[in-house]
């Protein structure tokens, strides 16, 4: 009789905290935002996945909201134990069924630590095992939100100079962020004076964040992003993203591009609103969207219906999903900042890994990791000494 493959004996959830200078975190980790000299401690957690043959599948997400994550996918870790480590969509469906009431946050980082496990076990990146052969991603500076510091992000010509510095790096293309206050103006004029800097060869896009208040809000700045090219608008409205009628009724009247449901959790929700007509991007975070697994149900039902698909965020789940898919056209580094090191970009790699401004070659590109599972090596001693909690289930 075939063997199952390795049995998931043991996993660890560890906390720790991270130092990253002139960056100033609310303690929920919800939010991030450049402070000259504040540089206090955030915190991240770990996963290690532990099998009986010694396999061990590891992820370290390098977003914050640890608080709001852990103890969901500490509930999940439960029922892997004593499991096929190899059965993620059966994992995958157990995890969803588990929290149909409570949301699905703690499902992505388990998921894809269970793709890390079944990429070492098989000697195989986890790119070539969705089917992938990409091996280096176009990719786009996303800003940091705008700030009122006088070195920082504080008006529309320090987000020209900061385009105009990431165009000459080599990045093909330039998201902005813009002000959290969400007033229509300023937003416009920081459209206008980036693409004024940048010239019309250089891809623009505009997240909003959720940031403008009312729909003609949105209409206006929709109108400019037509006027000025832009490839798509995103998450324009203060309702978080995540209506359809407000996202048809913006299109009616705005050409360009909206690009809506990074706040739309699960594939059912998000494909709803594709086939709706309410986005024209796809849109999906491994984090987030129930890992690997989740993502791709929601990347493969795009192609069926000849939609591009654009993963949030950066991170090496993002970037073997994206080399996995023909219909995905940049890799989001994200939150650059003129004066920060990106806020995304983890120390705790051993290896050569980065999320930083200067992580592009030449030609604006990403390389996908290439060893086994999620190709990366974490830096244990260094995240154990910052540690400050660590479960251990099973």
């Amino acid at each position: 009789m075939a063997s199952d493959g390795p049995v998931i004996t043991r996993v660890e959830l560890t906390r720790f905290h991270i130092q990253l200078e002139n960056l100033l975190s609310d303690p929920s980790g919800m939010g991030i935002a450049y402070t000259p000299g504040s540089g206090q401690p955030m915190e991240r957690f770990a996963v290690r996945i532990y099998t009986d043959d010694g396999v061990v599948g590891e992820y370290v997400p390098n977003r914050a909201r640890a608080p709001v994550i852990v103890p969901a996918s500490t509930a999940l870790a439960y029922g892997l134990i004593g499991k096929p480590a190899l059965a993620r969509e059966h994992h995958y469906q157990r995890m969803r069924r588990a929290t149909k009431h409570v949301g699905e946050v703690g499902i992505g980082a388990l998921d894809i630590a269970l793709w890390d496990l079944a990429g070492k076990h098989l000697g195989l990146p986890v790119y070539q095992m969705l089917g992938g052969h990409r091996k280096s991603l176009p990719a786009y500076a996303s800003t940091l939100a705008g700030d009122r510091q006088p070195d920082g992000l504080s008006s529309a010509q320090a987000y020209a100079e900061f385009a105009r510095q990431c165009v000459d790096m080599g990045y093909p293309g330039y998201k902005l962020h813009g002000w959290h206050e969400g007033n229509p103006k300023d937003e416009i004029s920081l459209l206008r004076a980036v693409r004024e800097e940048v010239g019309d060869d250089v891809d623009l896009m505009y997240d909003a964040a959720s940031n403008l208040k009312t729909f003609a809000d949105a209409v206006r700045v929709g109108k400019a992003c037509d006027e000025l090219q832009f490839l798509w608008y995103e998450d324009p409205f203060a309702d978080g993203g995540v209506s359809i009628n407000a996202h048809l009724r913006l299109k009616r009247l705005v050409n360009t591009p909206l690009l809506i449901s990074e706040h739309v959790r699960n594939a059912e929700a998000t494909v709803d609103m594709m086939v709706a007509g309410a986005t024209d991007f796809a849109r999906v975070d491994p984090d987030y969207d129930g890992g690997i697994t989740g993502s791709m149900k929601v990347a493969q039902t795009a192609e069926t219906l000849g939609m591009d698909y654009e993963v949030h965020s950066c991170g090496p789940a993002m970037r073997h999903v994206m080399a996995a898919m023909q219909n995905s056209n940049y890799y989001e580094i994200n939150l650059l900042h003129p004066r920060l090191k990106n806020a995304w970009h983890l120390p705790v790699y051993a290896c050569d890994y980065s999320d930083d401004l200067d992580c592009i070659d030449g030609d604006g590109t990403v390389p996908v990791p290439a060893g086994p599972g999620l190709g990366v090596s974490y830096d244990w001693d260094q995240i154990e000494r910052s540690s400050f909690d660590t479960v251990r289930i099973g």
